[in-house]
């Protein structure tokens, strides 16, 4: 058997191929977990009589989703390098009180979700953009949705504890299980039952039970290297508040996100209608599939980047960030052609009325302009999160969404003609700016302190 300490060690051998060993399963993994949305918004594109509603009320639910998904990012991406680098320094059991401690947090923050977003529902829905006619698909989505929280928050959370132990394939899988459950029980709930948009739903939060379950059976298993232990569980200030704090990055990222997507929704139901609204989730959906390589490689670089700090291994961290931007700016470039291309394709795969597709090939156009630039935000906030510097993370994820994007969105329809277009150009602009001070802001804060560092430990190494 292998030794706990020296099983996935990535202070050793090939630092890119430890990264490629990751990042693979890890973008499948997020493939998978895209499906879980995707599959939902091609079938409910798909229903025979109010699909465009469908789809536009299940847009309308996406801010609230997506603060679920903050809180699980919270807990769990804020956890995960923190259980990397005292990997890296040999503190399983500090490592294990980590786990424990964000397992705790999981349950009891996706549990109060539920309850507050079922009290508040009508009201936000509203706030975000519904009108009469999209209004009661969304809620039908929501109500059921929001009942299965907890196991969102489980899943998404702790799977991120599987692939900083290194357990990339097994992450993978748990996404595989929610996914594959999810495309089997979608049009047996929605076509064959006749439930509609409630189909959807309750497809979903069944196969995102499967997930939370096979997730929590891992991680309480022999072959995983930390585990959830109960005596790790009883909650700890300090713990929560390292988890926290480091979290909030990934937080901010999602509820700004989620800001964001209101803004947009509430713009363009003024100047476009809920055919606009509609238009927007395509475009989101498409931007989560072209995503999803970036996400792969950015997760698969920061239990590396996060291990070999904890490891003082300073020359293997600046390999993994040149190898991480690198492959995130080649492979954005590529992709940001082919969407300019061919946009119809990408439209098609959820949406094939005629004025939806006719009205969102420009807005694609534009919304997509100059798609490389996001790879750089990626990569700075991936380097910021791995190396615990929180406020500089913090920052950046905040920058971008309210700072730029949420303000251009409400003001550029009063300046640009058609209106609609000013809020799609809003997204292009915000990755030139952000993107280039938070990439150009890691080089000069990361790699001073790498030199500085590196400089210790040469001079303390010598007799």
């Amino acid at each position: 058997m292998i030794p706990e300490k020296t099983k996935n060690d990535f202070s050793k051998g090939s630092v890119v191929k430890n990264i490629v060993s990751l990042a693979l399963p890890m973008t499948l993994a997020q493939l998978i977990n895209i499906l879980y949305n995707i599959v939902d918004r091609m079938y409910i594109g798909r229903i025979p009589e109010h699909a465009t509603l469908s789809l536009t009320g299940l847009g309308l639910s996406m801010p609230i989703i997506t603060v679920v998904i903050a809180f699980a990012n919270l807990f769990g991406m804020g956890g995960a390098p923190l259980c990397s680098i005292a990997r890296g320094k040999g503190d399983t059991k500090g490592a294990e009180k980590i786990v424990g401690n964000a397992f705790t947090m999981l349950l009891c923050t996706g549990l109060l979700l539920t309850i507050i977003g079922l009290l508040f529902k009508k009201p936000l829905l509203y706030a975000f953009g519904a009108s009469d006619a999209t209004f009661p698909f969304a809620d039908s989505y929501l109500s059921i949705y929001l009942l299965g929280s907890v196991f969102v928050t489980v899943s998404l959370g702790m799977n991120s504890y599987i692939n900083a132990q290194g357990f990339a394939r097994v992450g993978m899988v748990t996404t595989l299980i929610g996914a594959v459950l999810n495309i089997i029980l979608d049009p047996f709930f929605i076509f064959t039952l006749g439930m509609g948009i409630q189909g959807a739903a309750i497809a979903t939060v069944i196969s995102q039970f499967a997930s939370a379950a096979w997730t929590v059976r891992f991680l309480t298993s022999p072959k995983a290297i930390l585990r959830i232990r109960v005596s790790c569980m009883r909650p700890c200030g300090k713990t929560i508040r390292d988890i926290t704090t480091l979290g909030l990055s990934n937080f901010m990222m999602a509820i700004t996100n989620s800001i964001v997507q209101v803004v947009c929704n509430a713009t363009l139901s003024i100047y476009g209608g809920d055919l606009y609204v509609g238009v927007m989730t395509v475009i989101n959906s498409i931007r989560e599939i072209v995503s999803m390589p970036v996400s792969g490689v950015t997760n698969g670089s920061q239990p590396v980047i996060s291990f070999n700090y904890g490891a003082d291994k300073y020359d293997r961290i600046k390999t993994a960030i040149r190898f991480m931007a690198i492959s995130c700016i080649v492979y954005t470039t590529a992709i940001w052609g082919i969407l300019h291309l061919f946009p119809v394709f990408f439209i098609h795969i959820f949406n094939t009325q005629a004025d939806l597709v006719e009205a969102a090939v420009p807005s694609m156009q534009i919304y997509y302009f100059g798609f490389f630039m996001m790879s750089l935000q990626f990569s700075g906030q991936t380097v910021f999160q791995a190396l615990g510097k929180a406020k500089y993370a913090i920052f950046f994820s905040v920058l971008r969404k309210v700072v730029i994007v949420a303000p251009l969105t409400i003001l550029l329809p009063r300046w640009i003609t058609p209106a609609v277009n000013g809020v799609f150009l809003a997204e292009p602009i915000s990755n030139f700016i952000g993107g280039t001070a938070c990439f150009v802001t890691m080089l000069i804060v990361v790699g001073k302190e790498l030199k500085k560092a590196d400089l210790q430990k040469k001079t303390s190494e010598c007799p």
